[in-house]
């Protein structure tokens, strides 16, 4: 995952409060519900000292995220506010967080957030029809989403049921006018491809209208295109299915991520291109080495020194006092995490039991050198 998004949250000013908040819409008393959930989360962020400004943030946050909330969606919200009151982090979490979350501390605690964001895969949403289609690319978290509408020509779209001379006039006149609105449809699918990098297409609506758009598609997303028969553009039609099948293709390529990652710390760590292991990890993102850090997503109560930048990171004393600098204790999933953000490292979360030898990081290496661990 590019962690870029992150890049705000390190450069405010800590302590942080973070938050991982239940907002969820089930009843016509879902307003209510939710306000007396956030009373709950901002009294326990004034109980370990959040002042007031971050406080206040935090619950105006959230109940304006939840204004105008549908009856019947679940709905998580992950926050980080800073010492000043700034929201330096607002992110949708893919479900309601499985357990609240309301800290106030000197570093924000965004392991179970990025665990539960949605959009961590960028893709295309096209539902299309005869006449055109609706186009969305839905994001990195912190990219902004982009909604495209394209309308073709509609006069005597529907092919003519009749017969007579006219009939196979009137069927030729359709499918032309089919085809080119698949042909302006494909020309703006193709435009947000090349800019934005999808790791897939889902197509859905009129079964007709598919497969022309289908013919219509170049070498350059051809290939990303997955298909579905349910859902569709008219008025009405039922948007679930089609927002249930993206969520599982994002599921299924963020595993195979996962299982990419892994793969990679075997057969790369037999060059010398990965390391396993907490003071492996801390050496090379001393360096500006990490190009992927794997972390598990269960932590134990490890700590790392920092010092006065996120890159000054020492296992102990006699580290830090070859960088110079006393040190700070840092939870090591919280400094490792600061260090892949200031070192433009891509993350990868994975579960715990999948970790080569039960390690809690490990990390694929942009280069080697001879004092890198497995290099020697």
């Amino acid at each position: 995952m590019d962690v870029s998004f992150l890049e705000p949250v390190f450069s405010a000013a800590g302590p942080y409060a973070t938050v991982c908040a239940d907002v969820t819409h089930i009843t016509e008393n879902a307003d209510t519900e939710v306000e007396l959930r956030v009373r709950a989360i901002t009294e326990r962020l004034r109980e370990q000292g959040a002042p007031e400004a971050v406080v206040e943030a935090v619950r105006a946050t959230l109940l304006e995220a939840n204004e105008g909330g549908d009856i019947g969606t679940l709905r998580g919200r992950a926050l980080v506010v800073a010492a000043d009151g700034a929201v330096v982090l607002d992110q949708p979490l893919i479900d309601v967080p499985r357990q609240t979350v309301a800290e106030w501390s000197p570093q924000p605690d965004l392991l179970p957030v990025l665990r539960q964001l949605p959009g961590r895969v960028p893709h295309i949403v096209v539902l299309t029809d005869r006449v055109g289609a609706d186009i969305t690319y839905v994001g990195m978290p912190g990219q902004e989403g982009e909604e495209q509408q394209v309308e073709g020509d509609g006069f005597q779209i529907r092919k003519f049921q009749g017969g007579g001379w006219a009939h196979h006039r009137y069927q030729h006149n359709a499918e032309n006018k089919w085809v080119h609105n698949a042909d302006d449809v494909a020309s703006h699918i193709a435009s947000m491809v090349r800019r934005l990098s999808p790791r897939f297409v889902l197509m859905a609506g009129d079964t007709r209208a598919r497969q022309i758009l289908l013919d219509r598609a170049s070498d350059l997303w051809k290939d990303l295109i997955v298909s579905m028969d349910e859902g569709g553009r008219a008025a009405g039609a039922d948007r679930e299915p089609v927002d249930q099948r993206a969520t599982e293709l994002v599921a299924e390529h963020d595993a195979y991520a996962e299982a990419d990652a892994l793969e990679k710390i075997q057969s790369a760590g037999a060059h010398g291109l990965a390391v396993t292991g907490t003071p492996s990890v801390v050496e090379a993102l001393r360096k500006g080495q990490v190009e992927t850090l794997v972390l598990a997503d269960q932590h134990d109560e490890a700590t790392l020194l920092v010092g006065g930048s996120p890159l000054e990171l020492g296992v102990d004393q006699h580290d830090m006092d070859a960088l110079g600098d006393h040190g700070t204790v840092v939870p090591a999933d919280r400094a490792l995490l600061a260090a892949a953000v200031a070192t433009s490292a891509g993350v990868v979360v994975v579960p715990r039991a999948a970790m080569p030898e039960d390690a809690a990081v490990a990390a694929i290496l942009r280069y080697t050198d001879a004092s890198t661990p497995s290099a020697n």
